[in-house]
Order: C-alpha cells, then structure tokens, then sequence
C-alpha cells in the first residue's frame, strides 16, 4: 500500500468519529475550491489578476485537522473535494484585496469574513487578515457561532498551509480555549 493510502486511510477511520461526537472541534482544515472564486472586474492589474480593494468571494471545504498536512491538496482540478467522505462541511469567504492586492508578497493579502458552515448545522463566523506567508499564524476574531460554537471564545489562529496550483488556499484553523491556549 502506497503511504498516501495509508495516510488516507487513518484519516477515514479516525476523523469522521470527532465531527460525529456533537462536540465542536477545537481545530480543523479548510480547502478552497478554486473554480468558485469570484472576484470584481476591478480594480485589476494589467494582467487581470486583484489589485488593492477589489471585493471578492470563495467557498470551499472543510476537513478534519491533519487532512492537509504535509502539502495535501484538498480539491480536485475540477473542484470537488478530494476526499468527499471526509467532508465536515463548507466554507464561504468574501473579502477584499489590501496590500499589493494578488501581488503582495508578505504580510496580510486580503481581509476577510470566513463562515464555516458544518454539517451538523453549526456555524462559526471569523473576521480578520489573511496573510500570504505560509506557516505563519495570524489572529482572527469569532465574531459569531451557533450551536456548539454559540459561546466559542473570542479568537482563533489561522495558518496558510499553501496554495493549490490554481491559487485555492489550503488554510489551518485552531480556536483558542477561553485560557487563551490553542485547541
């Protein structure tokens, strides 16, 4: 068996378990899905690409923690879930380009809204930056939740894992616990 396989394969026995147990998750992975990217016609670069404030929108999905990790791409090319079975839930961002909009080469790139949408009908809700160094957290504020997440505490940490090769994110959310620790 191939090590992608058995990694694969130990996520499908164990994650399911935790998005089944009613509880909300301390942490889990987001994948974009590129092909519902949606951004303004302007501003743009010559080249078409976001300039600074040009409003867009995305969704994409959401995966237990770990299912990512090591550059695991979380879309297929044609953007369905390369894991369907994994999939906890969806993920809708819409923000605004800030920086050198598509350009910006470190530091925060958009700020945005992020609605995770889960399965089980439980929302949370975040607003912040998102930067375009990977492997570096940033602090965003829960502005909202329902269900499990209703009293979810005030922050969490988001890290870019990296980007799919059509520019889809690959993100790591960690809520933090009222004593400030990450989940």
């Amino acid at each position: 068996m191939k090590p992608t396989n058995l990694v694969f394969a130990a996520l499908v026995a164990t994650a399911p378990l935790a998005a089944q147990a009613g509880e909300p998750l301390a942490a889990f992975d987001v994948a974009e899905d590129i092909s519902r990217f949606v951004y303004a016609p302007a501003p743009v670069f010559d080249d078409g690409m976001p300039a600074y404030g040009n409003p867009f929108v995305t969704q994409g999905y959401i995966y237990p923690a770990g299912t990512l990790d090591g550059g695991i791409e979380g879309t297929l090319p044609d953007g369905s879930p390369a894991f369907p079975e994994l999939v906890i839930g969806e993920w809708t961002c819409d923000g605004f380009f800030v920086g050198d909009g598509m350009r910006t080469e470190t530091g925060a790139i958009v700020m945005t809204r992020q609605i995770y949408r889960f399965d089980d009908g439980d929302l949370l809700i975040s607003h912040g930056p998102e930067l375009v160094d990977p492997g570096v957290s940033v602090t965003r504020a829960v502005t909202g939740g329902t269900g499990g997440y209703a009293d979810a505490p005030a922050q969490l940490a988001q890290v870019l894992l990296g980007m799919s090769d059509g520019y889809g994110v690959r993100l790591q959310v960690e809520i933090e616990t009222r004593d400030g620790a990450e989940g």
